[in-house]
């Protein structure tokens, strides 16, 4: 593929999200996102704690893992960052230290990063696109306080049927009373997410399934059963 058609590709992705959808072609030039491609592996890092300064990512292909290491050393998954989402300094903040990692999870990832003080150019200019980044922040607080919320007041069969109701959401996968949710998440993962640990979700998870409100293959999760889901995620 040639630059141009490159170029052009992006720049329709990039459209098809909200934060980007009124971009002109100059502003695409402008942000430079073409020159800013970051290509990585399975498990490799795209940075470590106190790397990321000054900096904003752009999920164009696969899973990217969000996380830190606490004080006894374990990994801790704040979140996994899939197609189509931003990560990295959110808060605009210039040289704001942040402790989170960012992997590439289960498969390579394909990502534009762009600078911060481009990305405020654009956003002073484009009221519109602003207004889109407030409402994907805004979102993304409110899906962390669910997460601590749940962490603090519900038992881990309802914080689990919560990220199962999520994860759905988020990919707009729901059909009438049903979902399919993509199996990427490991059990070990799932655990980290909600605050639990892996034995414990595999038990739930057979329990859920001997219920028939979710089935489990070797590549997704299938809710058959979603009222009964949102029930035990509001217990």
């Amino acid at each position: 593929m040639n630059d141009s058609n490159s170029c052009d590709s992006t720049l329709l992705l990039l459209r098809g999200f909200d934060i980007f959808q009124h971009i002109t072609e100059e502003e695409y030039v402008e942000l430079a996102l073409v020159h800013n491609y970051v290509e990585a592996a399975s498990g490799e890092y795209i940075y470590f704690p106190h790397q990321n300064r000054n900096k904003l990512y752009f999920a164009k292909d696969g899973f990217i893992k969000l996380g830190y290491i606490d004080e006894s050393g374990n990994e801790v998954i704040k979140e996994i960052i899939q197609k189509g989402e931003v990560f990295g300094q959110l808060t605009l903040e210039k040289n704001n230290d942040q402790d989170e990692f960012a992997q590439a999870y289960k498969s390579d990832v394909s990502l534009c990063a762009f600078t911060m003080e481009d990305f405020v150019r654009i956003l002073q200019r484009k009221p519109e696109m602003a207004i889109a980044f407030s409402f994907h922040l805004g979102n993304k607080l409110r899906k962390v306080e669910n997460r601590l919320l749940n962490i603090l007041n519900k038992d881990v069969k309802s914080r689990l049927a919560q990220l199962l109701l999520q994860l759905a959401k988020d990919k707009n996968a729901v059909v009438n009373n049903t979902a399919a949710i993509d199996k990427f998440l490991t059990h070990d993962d799932i655990a980290k997410l909600i605050g639990s640990s892996r034995q414990t979700v595999t038990t739930t998870l057979n329990q859920f399934e001997k219920e028939n409100i979710i089935s489990i293959s070797k590549k997704e999760i299938l809710i058959n059963d979603l009222s009964g889901l949102k029930k035990i995620g509001e217990g």
